[in-house]
């Protein structure tokens, strides 16, 4: 067994999100990802906003300047 992943020992393989490489879980040291360089490229991803979460504009919170904001 590898570090406490027990549950995993009988798992069905996985794919990576990154690669999508076939693997099984209980030798991953990097879930959900096959290896901890697809774990690196994943948040690469995520902080050069390659990826986003998607979000339905609040027609309420329009963005309009406010007096103090105009004045600056």
């Amino acid at each position: 067994m590898t570090r406490g992943f027990w549950f995993l020992s009988s798992s069905p393989s996985m794919r990576c999100p990154t690669c999508e490489r076939e693997f099984q879980p209980a030798e991953s040291e990097a879930l959900p990802f096959c290896s901890v360089r697809c774990r690196t490229i994943d948040l690469g991803r995520w902080l050069r906003e390659g990826y986003s979460v998607p979000v339905a504009p609040d027609p309420d919170a329009d963005e309009q300047p406010t007096d103090d904001e105009s004045d600056a």
